[in-house]
């Protein structure tokens, strides 16, 4: 089971960097919309530390949708999908590699270039501290969530739409909290009940989606 989950890992790897541009693409997006930010307000360092949560996690969520068509929906209209849910080892298995994939792909390059994010929004360390212990706890969620919605309309012709619209409402309580902790880490105020709401809900994520997917892939296959 590890062999074929580490095969499909590196699959997925290997195609996106076939696909550079399908990777990229949300990563460029999420710099550009943080870099206009502070060139539309102007430089600021009380103004930009006041907004930056919002701008932080909205660029965040809009480009974890962007991202989010690629993974599974490439693969069901070549048929791969059909021969992944073949293989010789639990569905859920195949769903966390995939949904691991992903969150490396785009929830992990997020974390990376979180330091220069800082720099661009004049963020004190305490309060970066803050955008990368969120973005490490609330982009999986994301990936598992947004992972529902691809699969529910895997087999619609055009569904980002509608992929938005199912997966935007989930991702609200992502938002919230963790707006809410960065608020609080730039007032000097502790934020470990927002971060332990994330967590708990990215285990959430972890214990429910797979099952959810697995089900919504076979209605969809089928």
């Amino acid at each position: 089971m590890l062999g074929i989950a580490l095969t499909i890992i590196r699959r997925e790897l290997l195609i996106a960097y076939r696909k550079q541009a399908d990777v990229l693409n949300p990563l460029w997006f999420f710099i550009i919309v943080i870099t206009l930010f502070p060139l539309s307000i102007g430089p600021e360092p009380q103004l930009l530390a006041r907004i930056a949560a919002g701008i932080v996690w909205v660029a965040a969520l809009l480009s974890a949708l962007l991202s989010l068509e690629r993974l599974f929906r490439d693969d069901y209209r070549d048929g791969s999908l059909e021969q992944l849910m073949l293989l010789p080892v639990p569905l859920f298995v195949v769903i966390l590699c995939k949904v691991a994939s992903h969150w490396l792909l785009t929830g992990l390059p997020l974390i990376l270039i979180s330091p220069i994010l800082a720099i661009l929004l004049s963020l004190d360390f305490q309060t970066w501290l803050a955008i990368a212990l969120t973005l490490l706890l609330g982009t999986p969620t994301l990936s598992f969530i947004g992972a529902i919605g691809v699969a529910l309309t895997v087999g619609i012709q055009k569904g980002g739409v509608l992929l938005s619209l199912l997966t935007l409402p989930l991702y609200i309580p992502v938002l919230i909290f963790a707006t809410s902790a960065i608020d609080s880490a730039s007032l000097g105020v502790a934020y470990n009940g927002q971060l332990a709401i994330m967590g708990a809900m990215g285990v959430a994520a972890l214990t429910f989606a797979p099952f959810a997917i697995g089900t919504a892939l076979r209605i969809s296959v089928d």
